[in-house]
Order: structure tokens, then sequence, then C-alpha cells
């Protein structure tokens, strides 16, 4: 059975819908990075998302090729993930998706190496002629969170953030957002797929004890 990121680390990916605290491992993704709302119909965003699926899916399926990456497992690829922040402005303005500034990623095994990736971005520019060239192997290390399952709109998220903050406030924590330290948002929907009212997303915030 393919290995889930999602069934085996479930404390990273299956949080409540009330606030909890997290220390988040070091993490290896695929990113690539970008300015702008999101939600602009062809625009930067949209095609980050479909350069970090390809090159996703084609190191999950390398195994069937002759291409042998050393240590590979078959794996489920994770879901997409994104980091988000704005000049001047500690946490996240919902009112202004235009001065966005952010970094969409997708976990990557531990055995895909930066060498890997720069074959799987020549592989996808080579079968699919999609250029790659934005995408880079990005590692990070979240350390404590406060986290919640979001469920419902985006749109709707700041309610969600304030059950952190009290939450935060309640038991000697603070949070400790910075331009290194940011917003984190994990998609376990597709909303292309899923009604606006049923969509799961986790979100992230650093903090420090106050």
């Amino acid at each position: 059975m393919a290995f889930d990121f999602k069934k085996e680390y479930k404390e990273l990916y299956k949080p409540k819908t009330k606030p909890e605290i997290v220390t988040v491992p070091p993490v290896n993704y695929v990113a690539v990075r970008g300015k702008g709302d999101p939600n602009e119909a062809d625009g930067d965003y949209a095609h980050a998302i479909g350069i970090l699926y390809a090159i996703s899916y084609t190191l999950k399926m390398s195994y069937k090729g002759d291409h042998k990456i050393p240590g590979f497992f078959e794996y489920v690829v994770p879901p997409l993930e994104g980091f988000w922040w704005q000049e001047g402005i500690k946490g996240v303005d919902y009112t202004d998706k235009s001065s966005f500034n952010w970094i969409s990623v997708i976990r990557l095994p531990d055995f895909i190496t930066p060498e890997e990736l720069e074959w799987a971005k020549a592989e996808v520019l080579r079968k699919k002629k999609i250029d790659c060239s934005k995408a880079e192997f990005y590692s990070y290390d979240e350390g404590l969170c406060v986290q919640i399952m979001h469920i419902g709109s985006y749109d709707d998220e700041p309610a969600s953030v304030q059950k952190m903050d009290e939450y935060l406030a309640a038991n000697g924590y603070a949070n400790d957002l910075s331009d290194e330290r940011m917003h984190h948002e994990i998609y376990l929907s597709d909303p292309r797929k899923t009604a606006v009212e049923k969509r799961k997303t986790i979100i992230r915030h650093p903090i420090r004890c106050d």
C-alpha cells in the first residue's frame, strides 16, 4: 500500500475544529513563489499549482520508467499547501488579496533530493512542454505552531484565526508571525469538486511562549 503522509502524520494533517498546539519537524517541499490574487483566472497562482502537480506526479510515477530514485517507495502525493504574507502586515488581510505574497508548495518524500527535483523539472519540460524553471527545492523548519481545521469558505478564515488567537492568549502563547515564520494553509479539499461550505483547510500559525 502506498505511503500516505496524511495517515502517517495525523497530528499534522488531521487537527480538530478547535485550536491545538503542534511541533512541526523540518519538511522538504517543491515550491513556486509569487505575488498577487490567488483567485485571478489564469494568473500566476494557477500556473504555479500546475507546475507543482506536474512535478509531483512525475516524481511519484518515476518508478515506472528508466529513471530510478535511490530509496524510492510508492506514496500518495501530499496535499497542496501555501505560505502567505503581506508587506507591513502581521497576519493576513483577506480584503486585499492583490497584495499577497505566497510560496505555494507540495511536500516531498525525504528520498527526493534537489538533484532529483531538477530531473523531474527537465522531464516535465520534455514530456509536457511545461516550463518549471520557477520551481525550487524548499526546506522549512516550522517548529512550534497553533493549528485548526477550518471548514467552509476561504473568506471565512478570520473566524478560525480569531479562535486560535483567543486560545493562545488563554494558554500563555503568542503569535510569532514574521518574514521567516508565515501564515500557513494546507488544502485538504479540491475546490473544483467540493462545495464551499464543506471545504477543509488547515490553518497554522507559528507561535512562541509569551
